[in-house]
């Protein structure tokens, strides 16, 4: 049975202060990765790809690990892109020669009189032939199944996000003088 499961999130959130603007660091896409995920769960295959071992999930009787490639690249706004390249699921061989995962996500910093803020989205589609074994069970229960496992884990994301990006940008930008910050935004510096 063919299924398709989607959910998108969205993200807003004021950017305290710094001595540097977040579109510097924001230039450095691979900081974004690593406030996603543990660094023992990504491992960095080139300069814009990534490697994401996601946690173990459990869809109704099944449990099975996806591992997303990542291509992430930031444009000189420091807008920052994010689309899934590959994707192998671990678990149940079935499944991972007939799945197929969409990830298409955006982060962007703007201002408003209030500050600086930064706005994104996150799309996440899956499409999968499900195991004999679920063809029995209604479509409209697989699907609401599927997407809120999807729901939840873009939001776990949004979560870690929120906290890491701040936390991380924050002792970023008060590390070191402005002109070196800048530099290591623009690759100048090493």
């Amino acid at each position: 049975m063919h299924t398709r499961f989607t959910a998108s999130q969205a993200v807003h959130m004021a950017v305290p202060e710094q001595p540097v603007p977040i579109q510097h660091y924001l230039r450095q896409p691979q900081r974004l990765v690593h406030a996603l995920a543990d660094s023992s769960r990504i491992e960095q295959l080139s300069e814009e790809c990534f490697r994401l071992k996601m946690r173990p999930l459990s869809f109704m009787t099944l449990s099975i690990q996806p591992i997303v490639d990542m291509k992430v690249w930031a444009d000189s706004d420091g807008t920052v892109h994010l689309k899934s390249i590959a994707c192998e699921i671990r678990g149940i061989d079935y499944i991972n020669e007939r799945f197929t995962l969409n990830l298409i996500g955006e982060l962007a910093p703007y201002q408003d009189k209030g500050g600086t803020f930064l706005k994104g989205i996150a799309n996440l589609e899956v499409q999968v032939e499900l195991p004999p074994a679920f063809w029995f069970t209604p479509k409209s229960l697989l699907e609401a199944t599927g997407n809120g496992l999807l729901k939840s884990v873009l939001l776990t994301i949004k979560q870690r996000l929120m906290h890491q990006l701040l936390s991380d940008y924050s002792q970023w930008a008060s590390n070191g003088t402005k002109a070196e910050v800048v530099g290591q935004a623009s690759g100048l510096i090493a």
